[in-house]
């Protein structure tokens, strides 16, 4: 396949974070680098502020003291004062576009805004990135880049993925698989681990789950897998949506079929956490899950047997 012209250093990609220090995405510690941007619309999605690719106010009220300062340095009026209740309450209108200019994250004083989304260079990326270069050395570890979905901003990733690669950085992509598959191949290139999403094998109430149907993720996951590159297999497990045993036997029936391949790496696990729950409050959004839907330890081992019954190799990731 032919590899994109390299894009000058200065081009800049939207990244909502970059993350020190992690354990759980791809091996020994990693620099996590957060795209802005996804197809998808999980139910449980953890990052809700890497969804839309926008810059988006995220507002803690309970920090706010009601000064107005936000009101008065912002260029489209975002902020504004409310004074139909008993008392006058800083809010955020959420039909306007947010500008990025960062002036009320700058003045606030009790830092409760913030704003989901930067424009960072090739360079500035790699920068934070090497700040840790001397772990990286020591455990076998290097850079992931996660979303958001990495894919929604592909051109941008394959020159970093490039650019890490002449440094010598392990490199890794999360990703949810719903793109087109010459961007994903372009990105295998220069990728050592995929760590790649089944988050329902049932084509119909993934779409319920996700937005989006299946099929496209599992042929370009079987295409990694065929052509070579390595990958790991990550399940969400959001208990009574996507972990009955017929969900989890129909997942193992098809990912059977890549047992003993030395680039297909097994599968991991991803209990359901409730860490991303707050931002959506802060984004003004109403978290689409109403239900405990979380796992028990004899769910998992219960699931875990299962897996184990196809001779696949299954690792609880916890948070």
């Amino acid at each position: 396949m032919e590899v994109r012209p390299l894009l000058s250093l200065e081009r800049k990609a939207r990244i909502f974070n970059m993350q020190k220090y992690s354990i759980y995405d791809g091996p020994g510690i990693r620099t996590i680098i957060f795209f802005k941007g996804c197809p998808l619309r999980c139910q449980w999605c953890a990052n809700p502020e890497g969804l839309e690719k926008k810059y988006q106010v995220m507002f803690q009220e309970e920090l706010c003291i009601h000064c107005g300062k936000c009101v008065a340095v912002c260029p489209v009026k975002i902020h504004y004062m409310d004074d139909s209740g008993d008392s006058i309450k800083h809010k955020v209108r959420r039909d306007i576009n947010c500008t990025g200019c960062r002036s009320c994250e700058t003045v606030c004083p009790r830092q409760a805004l913030n704003i989901a989304g930067k424009d960072l260079t090739i360079t500035e990326v790699l920068d934070f990135i090497q700040q840790d270069a001397a772990f990286y050395q020591s455990s076998g570890g290097g850079v992931t880049l996660s979303g958001g979905e990495v894919c929604t901003q592909p051109v941008f990733a394959v020159n970093l993925l490039m650019e890490c690669k002449k440094l010598g950085i392990n490199t890794a992509i999360e990703t949810s698989g719903y793109a087109e598959l010459d961007a994903i191949l372009e990105l295998a290139q220069f990728n050592d681990l995929f760590l790649y999403d089944i988050k329902n094998i049932n084509s119909d109430q993934h779409e319920v789950l996700t937005g989006v149907r299946n099929e496209k993720i599992l042929r370009n996951l079987t295409e990694l897998i065929q052509r070579g590159y390595k990958v790991k297999v990550r399940m969400p497990m959001i208990k009574g949506l996507n972990t009955s045993e017929e969900i989890i036997r129909k997942t193992m029936e098809f990912l059977k079929s890549f047992h003993g391949r030395p680039n297909f790496l097994g599968v991991d696990l991803l209990p359901y956490h409730k860490l991303g729950v707050n931002k959506y409050k802060q984004l003004g959004k109403i978290y689409p899950i109403e239900v405990d839907v979380a796992m028990t330890e004899d769910d998992l081992t219960r699931i875990e047997g299962w897996i184990g019954e196809y001779g696949l190799d299954a690792k609880i990731i916890r948070h």
